[in-house]
């Protein structure tokens, strides 16, 4: 086998930049390995999933390059730092860091002392250090940050190459003034909304952002007490960013927002969008006029909590084709809708239309001969289709659950597109032992299958049998019920 120059271990090694076990493994494979991994591990130091607060070596590697002098005014305060000799560290750590998380710094930092004050002195010194050590910062995360950072003298030289910001409400605004004042180039920003008010800091530095292309806003607060609108101001200043934003998540996880209109204008104005997740308790009631303006044309994931299917269609057919996520959770329809038959069976028929992309798919249909015949159309015309959700609904209880679950396998043996490998199946279906076993067997040849299903009849010995064997066939890789 010929020998891999370090530019191709490079480019391998940071395909596994997310596994830090195999990342670790090769580091003892020889000197070459050794230096190739070594700042991609450190790229991003704080993004595995380890424990932070007892890795002690990591407080030992970062409070190395702390100054002498800074050490003894530390040490002077009764704060432990490790002793370690100027010539121990093989790489120059830091330099390669490219990424500030003050959450898992924090944990690091305690390790030091336990009391608050002491922390807050370590805090200080090694942010200054992180500031100062790490040239071109990409990635921060300042969520509970205490200190301004952006006083620090080599403040603008690292943070004016930032790129993603993560943030909470609950940070004064002094520091997203200070923030917007160097961070002018922020692409991805990303805030937990801890609080009840606009923060006047985060609508600054949206404003004064100049290619904002992914905006994520989520919810995370116990009450329900507003002190105002906490979302009003940032989404006009997100209006202004129409030009360039492509992705939108906002996440209400604890309010009732039903009418707030100003979100609803907004979406019409945001015509660049690729993602639109909106998720909560949230319901469009645009008019007709205002969905005829809701128009994609480069979405590719769309899902919006507590929308009608007659709405959700209009902005399907106005896309431009590109889409290939459509997660709905449907969960409007548990409280009654008077349309439903219409509006499923025109939903199914604009998502075979309009998506020829499609991969992952959560569909509502009724068990009628129409719309099983229009999922029928739909499987054979979405051949990209990876992942089925599949919600049976069966209003007029003509036919037992079983009868329905005879009739979908069926369906999917004829008509399964080549990349399907995951179906989940909810509602009024239920497989019958004889019936999924043909089914199984049918399958064999094609991508392992992933089954999600509800029922306890699925517990049963003899279903567990027949999992079993095809599961030792590799016509199944997992099922859930």
């Amino acid at each position: 086998m010929p020998k891999l120059n370090k530019d191709i271990l490079f480019l391998i090694f940071e395909e596994f930049q997310k596994d830090s076990k195999s990342l670790f493994s090769c580091l003892m494979v020889n000197t070459l390995w050794c230096e190739t991994v070594i700042p991609i591990l450190w790229k991003d130091p704080w993004r595995y999933n380890i424990i932070y607060f007892n890795k002690y070596y990591l407080f030992t590697t970062i409070t190395f390059y702390l100054s002498d002098g800074i050490k003894e005014f530390l040490i002077n305060q009764g704060i432990e730092l490790p002793s370690i000799s100027h010539k121990s560290l093989l790489f120059d750590y830091l330099s390669f860091c490219r990424s500030i998380n003050i959450d898992i710094l924090n944990d690091i930092i305690s390790m030091g002392s336990s009391d608050s004050y002491n922390q807050f002195l370590l805090q200080q010194e090694i942010y200054s250090l992180m500031i100062k050590k790490c040239p071109e910062l990409k990635y921060l995360n300042i969520e509970s940050i205490k200190h301004q950072i952006f006083y620090f003298p080599e403040a603008k030289a690292c943070l004016e190459s930032l790129c993603e910001l993560k943030c909470d409400t609950s940070i004064d605004s002094i520091h997203f003034y200070g923030l917007a004042r160097i961070c002018k180039s922020i692409q991805r920003l990303i805030i937990i909304n801890k609080c009840l008010e606009v923060n006047f800091g985060i609508v600054k530095l949206i404003k004064i952002q100049e290619n904002l292309k992914y905006f994520e806003w989520r919810d995370d607060f116990e009450t329900e007490e507003f002190l105002g609108d906490p979302y009003e101001e940032i989404l006009l200043a997100l209006e202004k960013k129409a030009d360039v934003l492509n992705h939108l998540i906002m996440s209400f996880n604890f309010i009732e927002v039903y009418e707030h209109t100003t979100l609803q204008d907004v979406l019409t104005k945001l015509h660049k969008l690729k993602t639109l997740i909106i998720t909560g308790n949230f319901h469009i009631i645009s008019s007709r006029n205002q969905l005829n303006k809701m128009v994609y044309r480069e979405l590719e994931i769309f899902n919006i909590d507590f929308i009608s299917l007659g709405k959700a269609s209009n902005i399907i057919e106005n896309s431009g084709g590109h889409i290939k996520e459509i997660p709905l959770s449907y969960e409007y329809y548990e409280y009654g809708c008077d349309d439903i038959e219409e509006e499923s069976l025109i939903f199914i028929r604009k998502i075979y239309e309009n998506c020829p992309l499609i991969e992952n798919l959560s569909l509502l249909c009724l068990s009628s001969d129409e719309h099983l015949t229009e999922l029928e159309k739909l499987l054979k015309d979405c051949k990209y289709l990876k992942s089925l959700s599949l919600i049976i609904i069966d209003l007029d209880r003509l036919t037992t659950d079983e009868e329905i679950g005879k009739e979908l396998l069926k369906i999917l043996i004829r008509s399964t597109p080549n990349n399907l490998r995951k179906i989940k199946f909810y509602g009024n279906s239920q497989f019958p032992l004889k019936s999924l076993e043909e089914f199984l067997e049918k399958w064999r040849g094609l991508n392992a299958l992933s089954l999600y299903t509800t029922g306890d009849i699925y517990k049963s010995n003899d279903y567990m049998k027949l999992i079993k064997k095809y599961k030792n066939k590799g016509v199944i890789k997992d099922f859930i019920s």
